[in-house]
């Protein structure tokens, strides 16, 4: 059966379809052509209405209904009536492998093209820590003799920096050996190695809702159907996972317990206990996602008897191009994540593992004046929007780099096109959780300087009069 495209997945491959030159129906129908030509539109395949496109583009039907005569004229589109709109055979050619089928698409597809004049929130990175370069001159200085003189090939990780990483762990009371440990290109490497180790097609996830939608989409590229879980503030509900285990019947909990992205919460001790007993009595693996390796509380590992595989990564505390994560598991679990990572690529980069090893003992320190400088800016943040924007509502994240705004309302798919014609791109509510419950919220970083805050608060103040006055141009 040809596939339907509902209007919230069509904006996925559309892009920045309205940075295009020339009358806003005509930037449309060039976004569908170009997506047809490059294959991420196939022949046969069905486009959302006029009303329910423009509703997610937050313009005018007459804009849709002139974009989509503009691509009848070109034999772009056929449409016919009980049928729809759809685009016709000989126009699509085979599909290019451009990243689709998932809610972080344009998520991804923002890293790959040029920023331009957008403020983009949907990677929230910094600048290197000014501490890189210092230790990347000690390591061409003391260490890259040693390591040219070797092999290179370390698919379970450089021994040093496996080393570095348990002794952290073993710092902070979780005793753990470095034969535990499996070094991986990012966090995200370590959730597909996971997912390819512990599920199958058709496996079924609890994860939070909302969450990271890239991360989801990793599981999703997996096969496996995910059941999403509230939160409240010290996490995910345990009454909704006794529930949800015994239910669904699960292969995997996966979970954000530190800095949970988007919404900032941390989940307490006792509430990691309580996850922690509900898995092992259900023999449910947890997949713990912590990004930020501050142990406090200790991960979830630390609090039971079950499996409990705990994710970490340099990418927030140094710098998201130290493309240097990890994965601690039981030492049986390790090795044959070890197996499956030199099947991907033999291992990470050895020299971005010696300088990650050199970087370890200073985390503490980077991540103290990380902090600092977060709170300075979401502070700044939140003085501004409650200024220039008093309709929206937040609660101040105690961890992470950005705000889980609820626009009461609003529709955020919508008003995420608005801003983007007002350069900023905002992660949509919907992006995060697909049950709906956070349709009116938007994902607003706060990890830029003052001055970038500033002029995105003002970009963002005309989006919501525009969307508020129902302003729409065709």
């Amino acid at each position: 059966m040809d596939r339907f495209w509902a209007a919230p997945q069509l904006l996925e491959v559309l892009g920045d379809w309205a940075d295009r030159p020339g009358p806003m129906y005509q930037r449309l129908a060039a976004a569908i052509r170009d997506a047809a030509a490059e294959g991420n539109l196939a022949a046969g395949e069905r486009l959302p209405s006029e009303r329910d496109l423009a509703k997610a583009l937050a313009v005018s039907r007459a804009t849709v209904v002139s974009a989509y005569d503009d691509l009848r004229a070109e034999s772009v589109v056929d449409s016919r009536q009980g049928s729809g709109t759809r685009i016709r055979r000989g126009v699509a050619r085979e599909r290019t492998g451009r990243v689709r089928g998932g809610t972080a698409t344009a998520i991804v597809q923002r890293l790959i093209d040029a920023p331009g004049e957008v403020i983009s929130l949907s990677n929230v990175t910094a600048p290197g820590v000014d501490v890189l370069a210092e230790e990347l001159h000690g390591l061409v200085r003391d260490d890259l003799a040693e390591l040219l003189g070797e092999s290179g090939y370390h698919p379970q990780g450089l021994p040093r920096l496996r080393e570095a990483i348990a002794a952290r762990y073993r710092a902070a009371g979780l005793a753990t050996s470095a034969d535990q440990l499996v070094v991986t290109t990012g966090a995200s490497q370590a959730i597909a190695l996971a997912a390819q180790l512990l599920l199958t097609r058709g496996s079924t996830v609890v994860v939070e809702s909302p969450s990271w939608p890239g991360c989801l989409d990793v599981l999703r590229a997996a096969g496996v159907h995910l059941v999403g879980l509230p939160l409240d503030d010290e996490g995910i509900r345990p009454d909704l996972l006794a529930r949800a285990l015994p239910e669904h019947r699960p292969e995997m909990v996966y979970l954000m317990p530190a800095a949970h992205n988007p919404t900032g919460v941390e989940m307490s001790a006792p509430r990691r206990r309580q996850v922690a007993d509900l898995a092992a009595r259900h023999g449910v693996t947890v997949l713990e996602d912590s990004p930020d390796p501050i142990l406090d509380p200790l991960p979830i590992a630390a609090f039971g008897s079950g499996v409990t595989l705990t994710l970490g990564s340099l990418t927030k505390a140094v710098w998201s191009g130290l493309r240097i994560g990890w994965v601690r598991a039981p030492a049986d679990v390790a090795a044959r994540l070890a197996r499956l990572k030199a099947l991907a690529d033999l291992g990470s980069p050895v020299l971005d593992q010696a300088l990650a090893a050199r970087l370890l003992p200073r985390l503490d320190t980077l991540a103290a004046e990380r902090d600092a400088a977060l709170r300075e800016r979401r502070d700044f943040l939140e003085a501004a929007l409650t200024e220039s924007i008093p309709a929206w509502r937040w609660r101040t994240p105690p961890a992470g780099s950005s705000l889980w705004i609820d626009m009461p309302g609003a529709d955020s798919v919508a008003f995420a096109q608005v801003a983007l014609r007002h350069g900023v791109e905002v992660v949509p509510g919907a992006a995060t959780d697909p049950s709906g419950a956070h349709d009116s919220y938007v994902r607003l970083g706060f990890n830029y300087p003052l001055e970038t805050l500033a002029e995105m608060v003002r970009r963002l103040r005309q989006a919501w009069d525009a969307t508020a006055a129902g302003q729409t141009k065709g």
